[in-house]
């Protein structure tokens, strides 16, 4: 089962969230129909950020790497080299 890291960004709170998910679609929505309670505050989440692992174990031990750096810096790194790269395609 592929399951993914992800990060939204919210422009009307300026903040990120980072969150792993094996349905993808489903959790988006419910971020976007305030079924989270981690991103309930905003309604203009979008997604800036994807990794897909092959199983949940890899994608919740990345997760949680993201999260420990507790970095705006390091996610906005991440968000940029992406971007970069999909330039290059």
């Amino acid at each position: 089962m592929e399951c993914a890291v992800y990060i939204l960004y919210s422009i009307q709170m300026d903040q990120f969230y980072v969150g792993s998910s094996c349905n993808l679609e489903d959790r988006l929505n419910r971020h976007k129909n305030h079924g989270s309670k981690a991103t309930k505050k905003a309604t203009d989440w979008e997604l800036v950020y994807l990794e897909k692992f092959s199983d949940r174990t890899l994608a919740v031990r990345r997760e949680l790497e993201i999260k420990k750096k507790k970095s705006r810096k390091y996610i906005e790194l991440l968000i940029q080299g992406e971007k970069d790269s999909e330039g290059h395609r």
